[in-house]
This record gives C-alpha cells, sequence and structure tokens, in this order.
C-alpha cells in the first residue's frame, strides 16, 4: 500500500511538471525485433506499427514547430513495455500515443479503427485486446521480476491504477475520441468506438495517453489496405488532425520553433514514407491539422516568396530592422486558389513558400501584441493559428522577433 501511494505522489509530480513544460509527444510503434506482434498472410504487425508512427510523426515534425517528437523506436528493434513508459515520462511527455494493429482468430473476420485508453476490462469479456498486447512482456528475460503481482485482470491492480490516472484520464478519452473521428473520417475506416482496457503500456505513463488498434490484420482486405502507402498516409494524416486539434484544445501561448537535436543518430528503414529522411531538420509550419490540398489549377501558379510586409511597415526607416508579424492561418502542399473555402471568404490572405509548402498568413504589424490580439480573433475559423516574423523579408525566429520587440519598446 505504502509502495502504491509513493507510486501516486510520482505520477502526479509529473502530471504537475508536464504542464510547465514544453509540449511533448512520445509516439510508440507497438512490437519489434523478435516480437513480430500479430501476423498476417504477408505482413506483420511490427512493421505496419512502426510505418503508420514514423507517417504520424513526419506530420508533426513538419507541421507543429512548438512540438518535441520523440519515438520510442524508429527502427525494427524490440522495446520492452516498461521501457516505452520510461521513455514517456522521463521526457515529461504531454501526451502518449501507441500504435497497434487488432488480430482475431482463425476463421473470424472483423473491420476498422478502434482506440483505448486505460481502464478496468469487463468481468464478461473473454479475450482483449489488452490480454493479447500485454503478452509480450513474456519477451522480456526478467518478465518475473519486473512484472511480478501484476495481474491485468485483478481488479485491485486496475482500481489502484484507475486511481492514479485519475487526472489523465478524461483527456485520454478526448484523444482517443478525437482519435476516432479524425482517422475513421479521413482514411474512411470503419468506427469500432473509443474503449477502455488494462494496458501495460498505458498503465505505466504519467500523462494523457491512448493506444490506437489500426485495423485488422487476420482480415486479408484490411491486411492489404494497412500496407498501402496510401492507406497509411491517410490513417497518418487522421492520427495528426487528431493530435494537432488535442494540443490546440490543451496547451496555451503561441506556436515557437522546435529544432531536433541528435536527429542523424538514427537511420529510418526503407519503410517510411517517401521523402522521409531523419537528416532532415523539421520544418517549421503550421499547427492547424492537415487537409487534404485542393488540387492545383491547370494553369500553372507563379511560386510565390516571403511576402513583404505591407506598406507602412516598408516606408518608415525607423521601422526597417524591425520584425514585422503576422498570423499564419494553413499551410498546403498545393497553391490553393482565392477562392478557396479554406479562406473562409477571407479577401486579405497573403503567402510564402516553405519547405515546399505554401504558407498563408493574414495581417503584418511591427507591433507584436497587436498582431497577437488578430491571432485571438483568427481562432474561431482557424483554431491552429499562430504568429509568425519576419525581418527585411525573411522569416526568422519568433522567440527572436518577440524580444527585439521588446527591447525596442524599452
Amino acid at each position: 500500500m505504502r509502495a502504491a501511494l509513493v507510486m501516486a505522489l510520482l505520477f502526479l509530480a509529473t502530471f504537475v511538471a508536464n504542464a510547465a513544460s514544453a509540449f511533448t509527444l512520445v509516439i510508440d510503434a507497438g512490437h519489434g525485433g523478435h516480437d513480430a506482434g500479430a501476423r498476417g498472410s504477408f505482413s506483420n504487425e511490427k512493421d505496419i506499427n512502426l510505418r503508420v508512427a514514423l507517417a504520424f510523426g513526419r506530420y508533426v515534425e513538419k507541421n507543429c514547430p512548438d512540438v518535441k517528437v520523440i519515438y520510442t523506436r524508429k527502427t525494427d528493434v524490440f522495446i520492452p513495455l516498461h521501457k516505452r513508459a520510461d521513455i514517456a515520462n522521463k521526457n515529461k511527455a504531454n501526451v502518449f500515443i501507441s500504435i497497434h494493429t487488432n488480430a482475431l482468430p482463425a476463421g473470424r473476420i472483423a473491420r476498422g479503427l478502434e482506440t483505448y485508453t486505460m481502464g478496468m476490462r469487463r468481468s464478461n469479456e473473454k479475450l482483449s485486446a489488452a490480454q493479447r498486447e500485454n503478452a509480450v512482456i513474456t519477451y522480456e528475460s526478467d518478465y518475473k521480476q519486473r512484472y511480478e503481482g501484476y495481474d491485468p485482470n485483478s481488479p485491485e491492480s486496475a482500481i489502484m491504477f484507475e486511481f492514479i490516472h485519475d487526472k489523465n484520464m478524461a483527456k485520454s478519452v478526448e484523444l482517443a475520441k478525437l482519435v476516432q473521428k479524425n482517422v475513421c473520417g479521413t482514411a474512411g475506416r470503419p468506427d469500432k468506438g473509443v474503449k477502455q482496457d488494462v494496458f501495460l503500456v498505458l498503465r505505466e505513463t504519467s500523462m494523457p495517453a491512448c493506444l490506437i488498434e489500426l485495423g485488422f490484420i487476420t482480415t486479408p482486405d484490411e491486411e492489404r489496405l494497412l500496407n498501402d502507402e496510401t492507406s497509411v498516409d491517410n490513417i497518418a494524416r487522421g492520427i495528426y488532425n487528431a493530435f494537432a486539434k488535442y494540443k490546440n484544445d490543451n496547451s496555451t501561448g503561441f506556436t515557437v520553433p522546435y529544432e531536433a537535436k541528435n536527429s542523424t543518430e538514427v537511420k529510418i528503414p526503407s519503410i517510411v514514407p517517401k521523402g522521409f529522411n531523419d537528416d532532415d531538420k523539421p520544418e517549421k509550419p503550421s499547427s492547424k491539422p492537415v487537409e487534404k490540398a485542393e488540387p492545383e489549377e491547370k494553369k500553372p501558379q507563379p511560386v510565390t516568396r516571403v511576402v513583404q510586409p505591407v506598406a507602412k511597415a516598408q516606408t518608415d526607416d525607423r521601422q526597417a530592422d524591425l520584425p514585422v508579424f503576422k498570423v499564419q492561418i494553413l499551410a498546403s502542399s498545393t497553391k490553393l486558389p482565392s477562392s478557396s473555402p479554406r479562406f473562409k471568404k477571407r479577401d486579405d490572405v497573403d503567402c510564402y513558400e516553405e519547405g515546399g509548402m505554401y504558407k498563408y498568413t493574414i495581417g503584418a504589424s511591427t507591433n507584436y501584441n497587436e498582431i497577437n490580439r488578430m491571432r485571438g480573433t483568427l481562432a474561431e475559423n482557424f483554431p491552429g493559428a499562430f504568429v509568425v516574423a519576419f525581418r527585411n523579408g525573411e522569416k526568422m525566429n519568433i522567440t527572436e522577433a518577440i524580444r527585439m520587440f521588446k527591447n525596442k519598446r524599452r
């Protein structure tokens, strides 16, 4: 009982620390190495999980520059369940998302996506997804010592950890619902709903967390879909949309750039999406959820570079070297026509190109406070909007730009 109280206090301390730290996302690709997970007719769960995890992470790295993305694995290696939770806890993660693939006994067919949060399994359920996933501990050489006394079927164990996770439970369910809504909508997956179960990998995390079962590898058409490049991209984009919405609803302040450290230390396997090179540094675009870009017009559009600040900011010599702040409302992989419904009938939208993406902004002023207030008014129509800065026509670090603005006012 005393040990349980100490563990609860540690979880609470981590929860408080998370609230004051930078936003960190831990993405967990289930299974790996000698643990293949569920097996289909021509593929293994571990590979599907990794491919989707890396594709999802790539979307975050390209579109949420203020988010630190950490992977429990980037290659085909075995990571014990407790190590996956340790990675999230030690990095004070704000969100933990574990990606898995479902399976059924021979002769049974099912389709669709379901997302789990930590909970107590109902006694009348026979073989739960958690029991199958938790069996991974038998691949760990010291599992009898490390997990001694833990029975996922025990009501006492479940009640203790539900108490510990009480503060995160509501947020975990919120995140899981967003995953179901966005992935099923974006990728056309049958919606099998949000569920709760006693997953070991969720049990030891101290932040909002969910486990996604992408589909059923034992159902032939589901297995083909889960190995299709376009389908994987759609699923990853749907998970990203869910994460971006969750982040925007649960974090404060403006989006600031984040540069990944030591990004060249891990080689990415060949199963990752096209264009994914771990030597690339994360881009710095919008945290607006990615949507399918509208088709390009038949007439070629000229590439638009950084749009110069408005006239009053250009003509005043005293302000020539000051940062010009703008509100970035969205980003697209293709040039959008001015009539695009994504602009919400706004006719004051400017565009610049960065990292192969078209970025769209509204407003321009050397007064950061003015632009930040504008961002607030735009939030209803553009919930992912954030402030960016330019100096002499070149995009600059927003933190440095705000510092310059504050120093100038003194």
